[in-house]
């Protein structure tokens, strides 16, 4: 089932996730428009980047439902029953969705086409001219069809970034999820990473959730934030309404950090 103007394309039902004795996610419910750009903000340890690693279905979830573009996540309908997702109908569910990972995670012993090409080789959807010819025309998009013979190692931070947002879009998801993307880069290398996501943001219609503590970016980028605390939402808003004028103690305390800490909002 495709999505309508009015179905969201992801959409998370009290969900709740556990590790051991410690609650991550509690009850927690949100939904995301088809094109929507939501930012994630809120302490470390708060929930955010684990659910992008359930949506990805890195992490399963304890309890609760998700659904992707219509479809459950996690479970299969069956004869009217909800039955437990086989290993195919995951990775189905899988294929629309991309993910940036904040350790870029690029394969050492490939070059930077070699990595562009091989999940859309791989998974059989193109034929390799095509996969390359896609590969290179992603490697300009995000500046770096200079370096598509070069190898992981003779990149920089922010070119592996780079590369890796180039890899993840290879796959042409519906929807793309970033980690934290810019947080193990050098200063002076996160702004060449943040140029490429604005203009990923302004010029394609795919659905992007963002978990970053880069509270400017989050501003310019998003639709739409979320502010995390404790495994749950705490408010939720456009950017000027959660970053100018915060309605909860618990996110003006949070955003009062961010500014003392130096950052710009």
């Amino acid at each position: 089932m495709g999505t309508s103007a009015k179905q969201p394309i992801i959409e998370v039902d009290r969900v709740a996730k556990s590790f051991g004795p410690l609650t991550v996610l509690n009850d927690l419910s949100f939904a995301v428009a088809p094109g929507e750009k939501l930012a994630l903000i809120g302490p470390s340890g708060s929930g955010k980047t684990t659910i992008l690693r359930i949506l990805m279905t890195l992490e399963t979830i304890n309890g609760g439902h998700i659904r992707i573009d219509g479809e459950q996540l996690f479970h299969m309908e069956r004869d009217g029953r909800l039955l437990p997702a086989d290993e195919r109908h995951l990775h189905r569910m899988r294929s629309k969705i991309g993910m940036v990972f904040q350790l870029f995670n690029l394969f050492p012993h490939k070059c930077v086409l070699d990595n562009v090409t091989l999940a859309p080789i791989l998974t059989g959807r193109v034929p390799r001219a095509e996969a390359e010819r896609r590969a290179m025309e992603l490697l300009d998009m995000v500046g770096l069809a200079d370096k598509a013979r070069a190898m992981p190692a003779q990149l920089s931070g922010g070119q592996k970034q780079r590369a890796a947002i180039a890899r993840a879009l290879a796959l042409q998801p519906k929807i793309m999820l970033f980690d934290e993307v810019t947080s193990a880069l050098d200063p002076e290398l996160v702004e060449e990473v943040l140029n490429v996501m604005r203009r990923l943001a302004h010029e394609t219609d795919m659905t992007m959730l963002l978990v970053t503590h880069e509270m400017s970016f989050a501003h310019d980028f998003a639709d739409r934030v979320l502010f995390f605390d404790r495994g749950r939402i705490v408010e939720e808003g456009g950017p000027d309404d959660i970053f100018r004028n915060p309605r909860e103690e618990r996110t003006q305390a949070f955003l009062r950090k961010i500014i003392a800490a130096g950052q710009r909002i």
